[in-house]
């Protein structure tokens, strides 16, 4: 039987670290701001920024909130962002994606300073993250990378495989593990033989977007599965992009869904607000 890879008690501790570095930068009169903007009233959005909040009061980092209406034009949002890069007292922003169809999201991803792009997006980040500078990481995959090492799984030498190859998660996840001394394989819809590559993989990623598409078929003997996935299966439950049940048999340890990658994502979010009120001194 698998190792479970428990995220909520991971991200919990991750929180409880941040929450005290917060409460170290307020009693020095420093605080953490973090400016959330959403755009509509997506539902699904609305949950996410709704768990940020939460996140972010429970850590002790100010949330300012920014809903706009739908309607809401390009130069609208700019003109914030551009207001917010320039305001001192806020250290990271983020757009909540998806945008409505008027708005250009590489636009407004770019617009944010560098400096305070928590997420991680900007072509900045993802360009000192490929060289192996300092710079904000996409919060799924350096919560992943979190996961790993505190399950005292060894990256280093590792065959990794990261099936799917998103600006999110899958090519940052392959830079992350090759700067964790991985030896990596990014594979994706023109990949031949999938399952041939993926049984090679010690660690193996899955972010393809697909419910239940890993099987047991896909996967070595002993191997570390990480679901990047979330979807609901025709019984309303949640699922990831790993069928678990035939999965978990083989495999040395896994993540759930849910349970595993998904708060790992906020807790990233709030190292990295923290890491952003760090580097400005303020």
């Amino acid at each position: 039987m698998a190792f479970l890879i428990d995220g909520k008690k991971i991200s919990a501790e991750i929180k409880e670290e941040v929450k005290e570095a917060v409460a170290k930068l307020a009693a020095e009169g420093k605080k953490v701001s973090l400016a959330v903007i959403q755009v509509g009233n997506d539902p699904a959005s609305s949950v996410y920024v709704g768990n940020k909040k939460k996140a972010c009061e429970y850590v002790g980092i100010q949330s300012l909130s920014y809903e706009l209406p739908e309607e809401t034009t390009e130069a609208e949002l700019l003109k914030l962002v551009e207001e917010l890069n320039n305001r001192a007292d806020v250290n990271g922003i983020l757009v909540q994606l998806p945008l409505p169809k008027q708005i250009s999201e590489d636009k407004v991803i770019q617009a944010i300073s560098p400096d305070k792009d928590v997420d991680g997006f900007h072509v900045q980040n993802v360009g000192r993250l490929s060289v192996g500078a300092d710079g904000f990481v996409s919060c799924t995959p350096a919560g992943i990378i979190e996961l790993l090492k505190r399950s005292d799984v060894e990256i280093a030498g590792k065959e990794c495989v990261v099936i799917g190859r998103s600006n999110i998660v899958g090519k940052p996840m392959a830079a992350l593990l090759i700067r964790e001394n991985g030896t990596v394989t990014v594979c994706h819809s023109k990949t031949k033989d999938l399952k041939e590559v993926t049984k090679r993989a010690d660690i193996l990623v899955a972010a393809i977007g697909k419910p239940k598409f890993i099987t047991a078929e896909y996967v070595k003997d002993g191997a570390v599965v990480i679901d990047v996935g979330i979807h609901r299966n025709a019984d309303n439950k949640l699922c990831g992009d790993v069928d678990f049940d035939s999965v978990e048999p083989k495999a040395s340890a896994i993540t759930p869904v849910p349970g595993g990658v998904g708060p790992m994502t906020i807790a990233m979010l709030m190292v990295n607000c923290l890491k952003s009120a760090e580097m400005t001194g303020k």
